[in-house]
């Protein structure tokens, strides 16, 4: 994991990026639909696809899951390097 890079919403993130999750901002019921999919702080995975307004595609593993444009602005990533 690479400190020096920043931490930005997922929303920003280019496809093709390996990321860390760093926090999710939203409330509860958010952080419990994403520890229900099985991410949470410190999970690693790819973005897929992240066409602005429309869903970001996220790989995990062999996993592909689709997260809604606003979900996605409140989920902390930080760039793997």
């Amino acid at each position: 994991m690479n400190k020096n890079k920043p931490v930005i919403p997922l929303s920003l993130v280019k496809p093709g990026t390996p990321v860390v999750l760093e926090g999710i901002t939203g409330g509860l019921g958010l952080r419990r639909r994403m520890e229900g999919m099985g991410l949470s702080r410190g999970s690693r995975f790819t973005v897929v696809q992240n066409l602005g307004p429309g869903p970001c595609v996220i790989a995990v593993g062999e996993a592909r899951m689709a997260l809604g444009h606003g979900m996605s602005g409140k989920i902390l990533v930080r760039e793997r390097g």
